[in-house]
Order: C-alpha cells, then sequence, then structure tokens
C-alpha cells in the first residue's frame, strides 16, 4: 500500500504564513496536529440527519484538532485542546471502521479529519482491502484546500460540510479568520464539479451542505439561502441549523424569534431548496459534548464503541 505520508501539502487552503504540514519532520499545523494521529471519541451517534444516522447510528470518528477557531465552538474540547484523545496508527484507524461496521454502523463518519488526510486515506483504503463495504462520509468545516480533498476525494461516498458563511465580517467574528468566507467557494466549486448529483434514497452519494444560522445575522443567511440557490441547489441538499448553543459564558445572544425561523422556512420553499430544517429546541445545551467522558451525548443518543473504550482504557492505564 503506497504511503500518503511521505510529502507535505496544505490542508488549510488560506492558512497564515502559508502552512504546510511536512508529514516527513512531524510539523505542527495551524490545527495544533501532527501527522500523528489523534481520535477523540468513536462510536453510534443518532444525532445526524436521518439518511446518516440509519437504524442504529452512524459509524463517527471524531479526530482531535482544527483548522479553525471557531469561538462559540461546540467540540471545543477536542478542537482546541483540553482533550487530546487517543494516538492510532494508520492499522488502528482500519481496524476502528472494520469494528463500527461489524457494531452495526449506517456509515463511517469522519469528523474534521482534514489535518489527516494522508492518514485517513491509508486507513480506508486498508480497511476495504479488508472488508469494509460502507459509505464513508467526510464530515468537516469545508475549511481545507482543494489539493488536500483530491487526495481523499476517490475514497469519499457523501460529503457532509458547512458553509458557515459567506461574509467575511461574520467570519471574523464566530469562525476565527475573517478568510473562510472566501475560502470556502473553491471548496464548493470542487465538490460540485466532483459530484453533481446527490442521492440520500439508494445509499449515500453526492454532498450535504450543512449552515448554521449565527446569532444576528439572519441576513447573511438569506445572503448565503440565495447563492445555495444559484449554485448548488442543482448538485446537494441543504441542512438549515437553527440550534446555535455558546459551550461556555453564554454571552447573552438573542434567540431566533418565531418570526425570524418562520421567514427562513418559507425563502427555502420559495427558492426551491431541497433538504432538511433543524427544529427548534428548549433544551440546546444538551448538545455540547463531553469528551472526557466515554459517553459525551445526551442519553439514547450515541453508543459509545467498546473497540474504542479498550484502547482508552489502556491509554489511561499506561499513565
Amino acid at each position: 500500500m503506497e504511503d500518503k505520508k511521505t510529502s507535505p501539502y496544505s490542508c488549510c487552503q488560506m492558512c497564515p504564513n502559508n502552512c504546510r504540514v511536512d508529514r516527513t519532520k512531524n510539523q505542527l499545523g495551524r490545527c495544533g496536529q501532527s501527522s500523528e494521529i489523534r481520535v477523540a471519541w468513536s462510536g453510534l451517534h443518532r444525532g445526524e440527519e436521518p439518511p446518516v444516522t440509519g437504524k442504529k447510528g452512524s459509524g463517527m470518528i471524531f479526530f482531535c484538532g482544527c483548522p479553525l477557531h471557531c469561538q462559540y465552538c461546540q467540540n471545543y474540547q477536542i478542537s482546541q485542546g483540553g482533550w487530546d484523545g487517543v494516538v492510532l496508527s494508520d492499522k488502528e484507524l482500519a481496524d476502528l471502521m472494520l469494528d463500527l461496521q461489524a457494531f452495526g454502523a449506517a456509515s463511517i463518519n469522519l469528523v474534521t479529519g482534514t489535518h489527516f488526510i494522508p492518514s485517513i486515506v491509508n486507513a480506508i483504503t486498508d480497511a476495504k482491502e479488508r472488508g469494509l463495504i460502507l459509505p464513508i462520509v467526510w464530515n468537516s468545516s469545508g475549511y481545507e484546500s482543494v489539493e488536500a480533498l483530491r487526495l481523499i476525494d476517490p475514497l469519499i461516498d457523501l460529503y457532509l460540510v458547512d458553509i458557515k458563511t459567506l461574509s467575511s465580517d461574520v467570519a471574523s467574528r464566530f469562525c476565527g479568520l475573517s478568510c473562510y468566507a472566501s475560502a470556502i467557494v473553491p471548496v464548493a466549486r470542487f465538490l460540485k464539479r466532483r459530484h453533481p448529483h446527490t442521492d440520500l434514497e439508494n445509499g449515500l452519494k453526492g454532498t450535504l451542505v450543512r449552515h448554521l444560522v449565527f446569532p444576528g445575522c439572519i441576513d447573511q443567511t438569506v445572503e448565503f439561502l440565495r447563492w445555495y440557490a444559484d449554485n448548488m441547489k442543482d448538485c446537494s441538499l441543504l441542512s438549515l441549523m437553527v440550534q446555535f448553543v455558546p459551550p461556555e459564558n453564554d454571552p447573552g445572544f438573542e434567540k431566533m424569534t418565531d418570526e425570524q425561523y418562520n421567514m427562513l422556512l418559507d425563502l427555502v420553499d420559495e427558492l426551491g431548496i431541497d433538504g432538511f430544517v433543524q427544529e427548534r429546541s428548549d433544551n440546546e445545551i444538551l448538545w455540547i459534548p463531553d469528551f472526557r467522558r466515554d459517553q459525551p451525548f445526551p442519553q439514547g443518543f450515541a453508543d459509545a464503541l467498546p473497540a474504542f473504550l479498550d484502547i482508552k482504557n489502556r491509554c489511561r492505564s499506561s499513565l
């Protein structure tokens, strides 16, 4: 099997200082990670969109680190430090995928793996050679280079990708980098060109775009929806999310009103956009996961993979 970790590559399209992680020298990227794979949690998760979740849950693999530094990230423990997860080899990552398949997963759902793409390519290839048949879901912030996506694209069935905003001001405030707004556009073009059709009824194929409505930014969401209708609706599906939950020290953001929510629903219909719309909820704080626990998610929404917990416990005992 060809090793994909023998040369530098840029995982983030517009990182400051032209960040290029040299896999031969174990350098750290903007994400705070080297080429050493770190997994924060793995198991079945039933909180994804229904086709991705399936009957028992999507087979999640949450990676540590993230090239974005979103101020209000719900997964801040693993995206910005606080829980370092467990170190895995490429083969162990492949084993994890096969274990998820045996556990009843509907898909292999790779969450924020951008900075580990060479290792993930090796692992998926190995797992497929040993019997992995589940669809592979690439679950990311969208802040990644086309160069990096070209490496993994042949192995991906469904992109579950964020388009957080097209506004540099909103990106600077909520995503930690104003350039996100311009970096996401070539990624969207790449996905449209490589995956012109999306089908979630006969397997998982194509692109599912997620957009979270940021507080006080309804106008920017309207702008995004109109852009999406003009550029992406014919090749992808939309998942519009409205539950913005600051993980710590609530800064007092105003809640979305019924009128705003209904206006967005009407606009989605008017623009002929297909996909999913998240319901509003009074129990939003439950969705802040604690990755230090074996079960980070609300009761009934996830099942930890026993094989991952075995690895985690071995790491604890060796400390």
